[in-house]
């Protein structure tokens, strides 16, 4: 059998220091085939599971819509005077045998937080637990914990509030792990000139089921009831991973389906990033620029992703008048074009670097420009539209669908510059940037989305204090201290 290691490459100034631990240029592997691969096997299995893990995360922010009394936030909520009621009368009754709460908007808010609470507890220490029982069972194992805790939110909602924030916040710390463990699998799966492939579908699962739990959870919400939603999910989370389990292993050397041929392929291919040093520089890591550029990266990124994921349900409520059905449907749209980028981008990424010798940094860079100033501009753009309807909708799809660049720049930017396999600490490289992310959104979710629900939001879409410029006045994210100072007009 002809092996899969083919003869050294040539090198070039740029390709060779931006390969570091890439590492130099290592000789170039011929592909195993992709057809019935354990690695292709691996990304699918990793893309349901992030597709079930989006799933219970964002579930109950459409959830949330159904299962609050309207009535309770009346008297705080004059977004009705702004943007007119436009969807057509509904046929088919809505179902409303589901449970109502009297929760007011501050109270959404800090519900609709608290998973994040749980979430930046187990981001760190997801790394260490990944290099210690390995990546299959962390990731199997948080995704479950998720699933179960989800099937008791109808239980928590009736205990009161604190054991719903309280569950929430219990199912963030099953998620948290989660990242950490999938990027200890790839490190060893993955060989550097399909990374971004791979990688790519993995976390393109996390899109598609933020698509398809929204609107799916609209329907269930008007034709069933809210409670529904958390018992389907739940069991799907429960399916899946007895899959995982019984098909993953966390390296190739494991895995007993896997070729010969792509065994070796995929062992070659990573033998020469191996990292011999046993010590972490904790030192040298903490004063790298790179890292820190992934860490500021993934911050700025995250604070609008995880804002609008988290919100986006309660602004097509409260501000564009959209009922519960259209709600899920119009707040998926945005995340269905994230997923098309996402897939398409990962394999633009490698076809660059493999087939048109782009150097790893510039494809690297190029992505992260697209996917982080091509959403700002649109998002920004969105807060001057007022009540349009379809541009608001096309706006945010745009700046969303964009952001799906990112998932080939400095998402993995991390695996580029780290030793293989990582341990605690060169995990931590992700992390980190997760964990900044993370502390981002506490703001974002529990005082924006107050906000949302009060008038702060869009009563300012026609109405401006004295001496404010009127545009000021028009962005979304207009000050809650003035929103305070306002009086009737």
């Amino acid at each position: 059998m002809k092996s899969p290691v083919g003869d050294l490459a040539p090198t070039d100034g740029e390709e060779g220091s931006d390969r570091k631990p890439l590492l130099q240029r290592a000789p170039r592997a011929e592909a195993a085939p992709v057809c019935c691969s354990a690695r292709y096997n691996l990304a699918f299995l990793a893309f349901c599971g992030f597709f079930v893990l989006y799933a219970l995360r964002v579930n109950l922010s459409v959830a949330l819509v159904d299962m609050v009394d309207s009535n309770s936030t009346a008297a705080d909520n004059r977004t009705s005077s702004e943007c007119a009621e436009h969807s057509a009368p509904i046929k088919v009754l809505h179902n409303q045998t589901g449970k109502r709460y009297q929760w007011d908007a501050e109270t959404q808010g800090w519900i609709l937080g608290s998973f994040f609470y749980g979430y930046i507890i187990t981001q760190i220490p997801g790394g260490y637990m990944a290099s210690r029982v390995g990546g299959k069972l962390l990731l199997g194992f948080g995704i479950l914990g998720t699933a179960v805790f989800t099937l008791f939110t109808p239980l928590a909602a009736d205990l009161g509030v604190g054991a719903l924030v309280a569950l929430r916040a219990l199912e963030g710390l099953g998620e948290g792990v989660t990242f950490p463990a999938m990027h200890s699998m790839w490190s060893s799966w993955a060989p550097p000139l399909e990374r971004s492939k791979l990688l790519s579908i993995s976390y393109a699962g996390a899109q598609l089921g933020t698509v398809i739990s929204l609107p799916l959870s609209g329907i269930i919400c008007f034709y069933m009831n809210w409670t529904y939603v958390f018992y389907l999910f739940g069991i799907v989370g429960i399916i899946w991973f007895i899959l995982w389990i019984w098909l993953v292993t966390d390296t190739p050397e494991t895995h007993k389906t896997i070729s010969p041929y792509e065994q070796e392929y995929i062992l070659s291919s990573l033998k020469n990033q191996l990292s011999s040093q046993k010590s972490v520089p904790w030192i040298p890591m903490l004063k790298s620029l790179p890292l820190w550029a992934i860490v500021v990266a993934h911050f700025s990124y995250n604070w609008t992703f995880y804002t609008l994921l988290t919100l986006l349900p309660t602004y097509m409520k409260e501000v564009l008048r959209f009922n519960i059905q259209e709600n899920g449907v119009l707040s998926a749209v945005p995340y269905f074009g994230c997923w098309l980028c996402m897939i398409l981008s990962g394999q633009a990424a490698d076809n660059l670097r493999a087939k048109w010798n782009f150097s790893t940094l510039c494809v690297r860079r190029l992505f992260t420009l697209i996917g982080m100033i091509g959403p700002a501009v649109f998002l920004v753009a969105a807060g001057f539209i007022g009540c349009d309807y379809s541009l608001a909708v096309a706006f945010l799809t745009i700046s969303t669908t964009l952001g799906g660049f990112c998932s080939s720049g400095f998402s993995i930017n991390h695996l580029d510059i780290a030793p293989s396999p990582p341990d605690a600490a060169t995990l931590g490289v992700w992390t980190w940037g997760r964990h900044g992310s993370v502390q981002s959104r506490h703001f974002p979710v529990s005082e924006v989305g107050r906000e949302i629900s009060h008038q702060s939001f869009t009563a300012k879409v026609r109405w401006c204090p004295p001496g404010h410029h009127k545009h000021i006045c028009h962005h979304p994210w207009y000050g809650r201290a003035h929103h305070r100072q306002k009086s009737d007009p």
